[in-house]
């Protein structure tokens, strides 16, 4: 905090810690990011199960529906606070409504301005650009609305798809961490992606 025209001013850090989490949903021309609840256990449940959602992520898959929910639980309990750092959201097709996936956006301490974002998307909906489309609208909310500094990304080395949207956005390839995600084919290594808020965004 600092002192301007005899008036205490709140820093950018300190604005983020005062903003009260109600900005979504969050829309663009084809999608819709909003909240998760309870009556999305099926579809995340679905979306969990896949193979193909599970070779790049180290959740596993659930045993069942009851693991799912136990899962879930929390992240809605985080998205029902008054001042929510750990979104998870459910990506929906505008057009019909149709849930694509899901989207996470955690906002770390204010001090640091950062925050980190990750995604996983029906393979119905794959190469359609929804991924490109929701992380821009999130680095747009993150900058513009937020006023964070950096914001934070990692995927396995082996998830082309996954590193491709991150490219896309503009985010930068900073580093590779070693045999640090425990996947269902061993440990892999995951790549680290970060843009900051004067970096320019690609469209």
């Amino acid at each position: 905090m600092f002192l301007v025209g005899g008036f205490y001013s709140v820093t950018a850090a300190e604005i983020v810690s005062l903003i009260p989490m109600n900005h979504f949903p969050l829309t663009t021309e084809r999608i819709t990011l909003r909240p998760i609840t309870i009556a999305d256990l099926d579809v995340i449940h679905n979306l969990h199960s896949l193979p193909e959602t599970d070779a790049y992520n180290a959740l596993g898959i659930p045993e069942n529906i009851a693991a799912t929910k136990a899962i879930i639980t929390p992240w809605i309990a985080d998205n029902q606070q008054e001042n929510i750092t750990n979104h998870t959201l459910a990506m929906l097709r505008s057009e019909d409504h149709k849930f694509i996936g899901l989207y996470g956006l955690k906002i770390g301490s204010p001090k640091y301005q950062r925050a980190e974002i990750w995604y996983k998307i029906h393979r119905d909906y794959w190469n359609n650009g929804y991924a490109t489309e929701a992380t821009q609208c999130t680095l747009d909310f993150c900058f513009d609305t937020l006023h964070l500094h950096r914001v934070t990304a990692g995927c396995a080395v082996e998830n082309t798809g996954s590193y491709k949207v991150l490219e896309k956005v503009g985010m930068t390839r900073e580093g590779r961490c070693r045999q640090i995600l425990p996947l269902s084919t061993g440990w892999a290594d995951n790549y680290e992606y970060a843009i900051l808020e004067s970096d320019p965004r690609k469209r």
